[in-house]
């Protein structure tokens, strides 16, 4: 398949290589922002220093409350090294965090961010470590000086800062603006590109309008119309698809086999859907031409209305008539000849039979082996044969056939006439277009048109060799 280039990437190859990695950056953030928070607390234990800089782009500050229960413990461990554990100035700092822990229990500051789980988590270890069956009073034990001084005080603020402290700091709270969304200043990082990506669409649709003045402004917009998302300050995601454009053009992107299998999918249901809605719209007229009668009529006035196109003046109807009488007469009659000599013959020696005094002929010396009856079928059978292969090629027998045809035609249109027997037919045939009709519709949903385009494809292959 060959591979479209813009004239403008043509024109200036490492300028649309330059924007395309811009683009490409650009895309990058935008993902990156998109799922920030989602990555954060891991950005947090790995990367802290990553947190504290994206933080203020998203609009994150420390959350008061937990802010203030790790100052307290903070001021706990600065206030033990100076007095000891047992003061009562540590005992105070003690009491003050089973207050701030009972509140924090009870405020929940994580359901804000939808961190409540964390919180679960901070608990469940709580629980664990004092052997507290409730949250409560595991805490309210835990900040005691009885229990840290049998546990032993290093360890068990050890614990913390490695086990609950991270999960504390991973809350955070978020302002909201007068709209009721959070707050989010991407828009600063997003800015330069978005003014690079809007004079180079401006440089695109001059150069377009340049070269195609016939163009209208729409219309040149339209021509690079994926650019336009470039430009957008929401849905940034979908600039996936001006980039992968771009990078596709200037060769850094191969997306060839996603386009064929995308065409090929599009093609293939389009083929399908298209095949069903004609393959049905044929049949139902001809279901609703039942219904009205007209294939009755048809059949036996085969003489084509006034507005009915035709593409020459032959009567196809009667042709085929014709031609079937005479495939009838030619090639059919000699191969059931020893069927009909046979019914003949049957017929011949039953009329016999009833014949009086036939039977005591058949008693007389020699009369029985003549067997007149099979070779009266047999002669008959060749004479009548013979006649009508004969008749087809004079004219006198010419015109006995056809208006025989004729004859037999208005004898059966007559017999059709009566109402009881059109509506059986009409009936019949409708049934038999929706027999058709369904296995039509089935063989191409077992099919799914995968087939017919193989067909297509090796066809274009042998082509091309």
């Amino acid at each position: 398949m060959a591979k479209f280039r813009p004239y403008f990437d043509r024109r200036h190859p490492w300028q649309e290589r330059l924007i395309a990695i811009l683009a490409l950056i650009n895309l990058g953030l935008v993902f990156f922002d998109f799922t920030y928070l989602w990555g954060r607390d891991f950005y947090l234990q790995n990367i802290p220093s990553l947190t504290q800089l994206y933080d203020p782009i998203q609009g994150i500050k420390p959350h008061p409350e937990t802010e203030k229960y790790l100052k307290q413990v903070d001021a706990l461990e600065a206030q033990v090294l100076v007095t000891g554990l047992q003061s009562p100035q540590a005992e105070a700092s003690l009491a003050q965090l089973r207050l701030l822990s009972q509140k924090l229990i009870e405020d929940n500051p994580f359901a804000g961010v939808n961190k409540s789980s964390t919180l679960e988590t901070i608990k469940q270890e709580i629980r664990v470590r004092t052997g507290e069956t409730f949250a409560r009073d595991a805490f309210t034990r835990f900040w005691s000086q009885a229990y840290l001084t049998q546990r032993g005080w290093r360890q068990e603020i050890a614990f913390w800062n490695a086990q609950i402290r991270p999960l504390i700091q991973s809350n955070y709270y978020r302002g909201v603006n007068r709209i009721g969304t959070h707050f989010n200043y991407f828009w600063v990082l997003d800015l330069p590109f978005v003014l690079i990506f809007t004079w180079d669409f401006l440089a695109r649709i001059l150069t377009i309008r340049r070269r195609h003045p016939e163009l209208t402004w729409l219309e040149v917009i339209l021509r690079r119309w994926y650019d336009l998302l470039l430009l957008l300050p929401f849905w940034r995601w979908l600039r996936v698809i001006p980039v992968s454009a771009r990078l596709y053009h200037v060769g850094l992107l191969n997306i060839e086999p996603v386009k064929v299998e995308v065409q090929r999918d599009l093609v293939i249901s389009f083929a399908v859907e298209m095949t069903e809605m004609i393959g049905i719209l044929i049949i139902d007229q001809m279901q609703a031409s039942v219904r009205r009668g007209d294939f009755i009529h048809w059949l036996f006035h085969p003489k084509p209305p006034r507005q009915y196109v035709q593409i020459n003046e032959k009567n196809e109807v009667t042709a085929i008539a014709t031609r079937l009488f005479d495939i009838g007469i030619h090639d059919v009659l000699p191969q059931v000849q020893p069927d009909i000599e046979d019914l003949v013959q049957y017929s011949i020696a039953s009329t016999l039979n009833q014949l009086p005094g036939y039977r005591r002929l058949q008693h007389l010396p020699g009369l029985r082996r003549l067997q007149l009856s099979k070779k009266l079928a047999k002669s008959l059978f060749q004479i009548t044969y013979k006649n009508l292969t004969y008749a087809l090629k004079d004219p006198v027998g010419t015109e006995i056939t056809t208006r025989l045809r004729t004859n037999l035609r208005d004898a059966l249109e007559r017999a059709l006439q009566k109402k009881h027997n059109i509506q059986e037919i009409q009936s019949l045939l409708i049934d038999m277009l929706e027999d058709i009709k369904l296995n039509y519709v089935k063989s191409l949903a077992e099919t799914q048109g995968e087939q017919l385009l193989e067909k297509a494809e090796l066809l274009h292959k042998r082509i091309r060799q």
